[in-house]
């Protein structure tokens, strides 16, 4: 496990997506981490488009889909969507979606910061990018 980022996109295109796979590799760049495979699901945006390829290759990294219909294999991402649901967009009621997109930034930090996870020995998932 490892800090996890994550945005509310309004569409997902392959503009976005490779805008986010591209921030991600900066964020781990700046830790001194190279991503080495980009695991995705088959949506057409990751498979059928080169703005993602382009910016998997830019990273020197190696693009893994997982088997259609079957989203076990990746299951942190799934596991982290589970929790998304429960702790961040139903734990409380929200006026709009605007209203909870501006608090994903906070359970963001909350999630890699200072959430235990036990997984990873009641650290907080950054506890693997610095020393503890």
């Amino acid at each position: 496990m490892v800090v996890v980022g994550s945005v509310v996109l309004r569409r997902r295109n392959a503009r976005s997506c490779a805008a986010f796979i591209e921030r991600a590799g900066a964020f781990f760049a700046s830790h001194g981490i190279s991503i080495e495979r980009v695991m995705t699901d088959n949506h057409w945006s990751y498979t059928k488009t080169k703005a993602v390829s382009d910016v998997i290759a830019d990273l020197g990294a190696t693009h893994k889909r997982i088997r259609p219909h079957c989203p076990w294999q990746n299951g942190k991402v799934e596991r982290f969507n589970r929790t998304l649901q429960i702790e961040w967009a139903h734990r409380q009621v929200f006026e709009s979606n605007n209203e909870r997109s501006a608090a994903l930034p906070d359970f963001l930090h909350r999630y890699n910061h200072h959430r235990r996870h036990h997984a990873l020995g009641g650290q907080p998932p950054i506890s693997r990018l610095t020393p503890t």
